[in-house]
């Protein structure tokens, strides 16, 4: 149920990022307390604004396409706005409600009001339940999670800490058990980042003793479970499985595409550059056509010391360029284990910072880190096919004035779940065309002024290109060899004058009409102290509450190498004059900051989790929103989650939703010998982080589709 309005309590975040300063030094090791990465000169938007395409009247003839028409023609964003056109004629509603529509289907509940609460909050009407938290049981022998009595082994095969990304794979038989159809899925997890202070009592930051280093290692990574559901309920439980499995930062990993080999990923401890142990800081991720799992690795650069030590300079200025810088680390991983000391292993950081691709049904299958795709802090990728079955995959770069990027495979999917096809599938990210993006604006820059008002035509809104980097072993970036633009990717985007955009986080092709939406987080750095000012794709100075991007691939196809764009939201709070919701009645929705993953219902609805909206004084959230029709832009609060954690992960299902709760807890001056939040288990037990079933009941006990 919604809590009453007297628990809207103010946050009182200190850190930049509204974020806990606790998770900014153990998430990102206090990104946005050292000098951005990216001192580029790139040409600025307003410097390109004379190439703009003459684009308004293609926009205003292009109808909306209804959802299941496929892929929309060129243009065929939402039409736009006329400049004098209020809300209304932008198919929302009268403020006052009048007329007010029948809302769509996924979206009829009653908005949960913001809160900070220190609780999983759902619409009244729907339940909840915990399926699984950090230290319950995965592998077979697993022993009983024990707060004070934890060890590396038990955590190798227990469930991780800080879960990100979450997906939900059906068995159909692929369990050997006959299969149990839609009732038996592996639920597939990863676990981004481990914070010590609420994972020990007594945690000496400066001291950290060897076992507690070897259980963080073992607390990275990923899980594969088995979960059975509810018959009369929405429940998932998880079960014991052959497929259950736990990766670590012991875990080996094969080196692919056409880095796989490269001097700059070659170590004493691997000669060849083709095997890495582990993967870390796993943030959002995919579900690929195949049934296999991405996951990008993000912030990894936290992790490796004395990059300040290293002698060659040229080298130094490649690992600032992707922020790191220094000699300790927090964590003082270094102590135990010399590959993260770079000037014993000054090649390691270069393995770290890929996408990942696990086979979850094939549990003695070695996961891959995939070179094609580039090397940067990647939030996500994910995947949508050609016409002709290629592979398309998107993906951000999660820092401030940091690129986004697109992969074109060269080979196609071959349909079909015989060994054979899984294998073949496998490779496809590994050959193909890596590309960054450009993006122009079709409003005078004097009306782009970073106060978030919108220009004259009523959006922001433009077009870009897709500019290629690499292909294979061929480069198009000059000066740079087609090893060194995947290895050190951001650099090749400097040089060919990409976009800066604030934070490009979650990034997904809608699978019916297969328009892009990317959640861009925020980026306070934005405008002051000589910093790029704004842009109209990002049109506010000192962002702290981001935007969610809607992108048209020219004539709906994902091979194109040109696009259209518009900010679907501009967010933070409905009652400020600088925020947007793609014309609807900004007093008829939900206030929102700092949208992070997106993903979709089958009715074709938006939806996005949130990280940091503490900027609001409020707790993080997952939020619906329709696409098309009348309420297009009426974004609504589903869910929120407890004090001090961030809303991850969503799957979306007809009668089900979960997320994954991400750092319950992290407030500052709170740790694991003064812990302020108690969720979930209650009482005074330390706070766990989870993955968290919604669903609403129906008749018979069976649960009702949600929305």
């Amino acid at each position: 149920m919604s809590p009453r309005p007297e628990y809207l309590l103010p946050l009182l975040p200190a850190h930049p990022t509204n974020r806990a300063a606790v998770t900014c030094k153990y998430r990102c090791g206090d990104a946005c307390f050292h000098e951005i990465p990216n001192v580029s000169g790139n040409e600025t938007f307003d410097n390109v604004l004379g190439d703009v395409l003459s684009r308004r009247g293609a926009l205003r003839a292009g109808a909306v396409v209804a959802l299941g028409t496929g892929a929309l023609a060129a243009g065929a964003l939402p039409a736009a706005a006329e400049p004098a056109a209020g809300p209304a004629a932008r198919g929302g509603v009268p403020a006052n409600g009048a007329g007010k529509p029948t809302p769509p289907p996924g979206t009829d509940f009653e908005p949960v009001q913001p809160n900070t609460l220190d609780a999983v909050v759902v619409p009244e009407g729907y339940e909840q339940a915990i399926v699984i938290r950090w230290g319950d049981a995965v592998c077979d022998g697993a022993p009983e999670f024990d707060f004070d009595n934890q060890t590396a082994d038990a955590q190798a095969t227990q469930f991780g800490y800080n879960c990100d990304f979450a997906a939900l794979m059906p068995l159909d038989g692929k369990d050997g058990r006959g299969g149990h159809g839609r009732d038996a899925s592996l639920l597939v997890t990863n676990h981004e980042y481990t914070t010590e202070e609420f994972m020990f009592r007594g945690y000496d930051e400066e001291n950290p003793t060897e076992e507690q280093v070897r259980i963080a290692w073992a607390a990275h990574g990923l899980t594969v479970v088995r979960v059975e559901r509810g018959r009369d309920s929405g429940t998932l439980t998880p079960k014991p499985s052959r497929q259950n499995r736990r990766i670590t930062l012991h875990t080996e990993f094969a080196v692919t595409g056409p880095a796989a080999g490269s001097d700059l990923l070659k170590t004493s401890a691997d000669p060849t550059g083709s095997t890495v142990f582990g993967t870390m800081n796993n943030c959002a991720g995919g579900v690929t056509p195949w049934g296999t799992i991405l996951s990008g690795e993000e912030n990894v650069n936290q992790y490796f010391a004395n990059a300040d030590l290293v002698p060659d300079e040229k080298q130094r200025e490649r690992l600032a360029r992707y922020g790191i810088e220094g000699t300790e680390t927090v964590r003082k991983w270094e102590r135990f284990d010399s590959r993260f000391d770079l000037t014993a292993q000054a090649n390691e950081a270069n393995r770290f910072g890929w996408v990942i691709e696990l086979d979850p049904y094939d549990p003695d299958s070695t996961p891959v880190k995939h070179t094609h795709l580039g090397r940067f802090k990647h939030e996500c990728a994910n995947i949508r096919l050609t016409r002709d079955n290629r592979v398309v995959a998107y993906s951000g770069d999660d820092e401030r004035f940091e690129y986004i990027y697109k992969f074109i495979s060269d080979k196609k999917m071959k349909k079909g779940d015989s060994a054979h096809a899984r294998r073949h599938n496998m490779t496809l990210l590994d050959s193909g065309t890596l590309y960054v993006s450009r993006f122009t604006g079709d409003s005078p820059p004097a009306e782009i002024d970073g106060t978030g008002t919108l220009p004259a035509d009523g959006e922001f809104d433009g077009s870009g290109e897709w500019i290629p980097l690499a292909s294979n072993d061929k480069s198009f970036v000059d000066g740079m060899t087609a090893e060194e633009v995947y290895v050190y990717t951001r650099e090749a985007a400097d040089k060919v004058g990409a976009t800066k955009m604030d934070r490009p986080e979650d990034i997904q092709a809608h699978p019916k009409t297969g328009r892009i939406y990317c959640a861009l987080s925020n980026n306070v750095e934005r405008g002051p102290d000589g910093k790029e000012a704004a842009t109209e794709p990002n049109p506010r100075n000192n962002n702290k509450h981001g935007q969610v991007l809607e992108l048209e691939e020219r004539r709906g196809d994902p091979l194109a190498t040109s696009f259209s764009w518009r900010l679907f939201l501009v967010c933070g709070d409905p009652a400020a004059p600088d925020t947007y919701f793609a014309g609807f009645p900004k007093d008829q929705v939900s206030p929102i900051s700092s949208p992070d993953n997106v993903a979709f219902d089958s009715h074709g609805n938006l939806w996005i989790s949130t990280d940091s909206a503490g900027a609001l004084g409020i707790n993080d959230g997952l939020y619906v929103v329709p696409l098309e029709g009348r309420q297009r832009g009426h974004l609504k609060l589903f869910l929120t989650v407890p004090k001090g954690a961030e809303t991850c992960g969503p799957v979306i299902e007809d009668t089900l939703v979960t997320v994954c709760v991400q750092h319950p807890g992290e407030v500052d001056g709170a740790d694991a010998d003064n812990p302020v939040s108690h969720w979930p288990d209650g009482g005074d037990t330390q706070p766990r982080p989870s993955v968290v079933a919604v669903w609403k009941p129906g008749r018979h006990g069976r649960p009702a589709p949600i929305g």
